[in-house]
């Protein structure tokens, strides 16, 4: 009888401490978290040197009235990593859905070429476009931007959720939650070469 609840415990140990296979399969791996928190932290300082040393009005050149300037370019980084992580979160709260995994298509590289990409332009959703998004100053995006990126960099470093058995769809595609956090994180460098077109553009001011 001793040796069977000895058994019995040392089975539930295992399973809590994650020995027995689990638990612990389905976070992500030492080196997914690896290059998640690298682009993390990459997209955020390009982000951030993309506007810097710029004048007030170098902030708010715009080459036409329907083109965005540097300003509003990074307003809508900050805005979006803020909805964005909403998605994140509320794909993250239901219950997790390995079945759908068939119907991702795209890989990890994939995923993240699609949120750069500026080969195909679409419009952001109206509670993102610069105009809504309330920041009344770079600064205080920039400072919105930095608390919200440090606290999902910080998430990926310590997380055991399963993010690759919770399966969202997006426009493109069924991706996954690791996919997503990718996607977030990857998202800015589409901005940041928009950031740049603008300062590349003949019209800019030099000062």
């Amino acid at each position: 009888m001793l040796k069977r609840k000895t058994g019995i415990i040392l089975l539930t140990l295992l399973f809590v401490t994650g020995l027995a296979g689990t638990i612990s399969d389905n976070i992500v791996s030492k080196s997914e978290r690896k290059v998640a928190i690298t682009k993390m932290k990459a997209t955020y300082k390009d982000a951030v040197e993309a506007t810097k040393g710029l004048s007030e009005i170098q902030l708010n050149y715009k080459e036409s009235t329907d083109k965005w300037s540097v300003k509003e370019c990074f307003y809508h980084i900050a805005a979006s990593e803020k909805l964005l992580w909403a998605m994140f979160e509320k794909a993250m709260s239901t219950p997790a859905n390995p079945e759908q995994r068939t119907a991702i298509i795209h890989s990890d590289e994939q995923v993240a070429y699609i949120a750069e990409d500026r080969s195909k332009k679409n419009e952001a959703p109206d509670l993102i476009q610069p105009k809504n998004t309330n920041f009344n100053n770079i600064s205080a995006s920039m400072l919105e931007f930095k608390m919200n990126r440090d606290a999902h960099i910080n998430y990926m470093k310590n997380t055991t959720e399963d993010l690759r058995n919770h399966v969202i769809q997006f426009p493109f595609g069924w991706i996954d939650c690791y996919q997503l956090y990718l996607y977030i994180a990857s998202h800015n460098n589409r901005h940041i070469k928009q950031m740049n077109e603008v300062k590349a553009s003949s019209g800019f001011p030099l000062k």
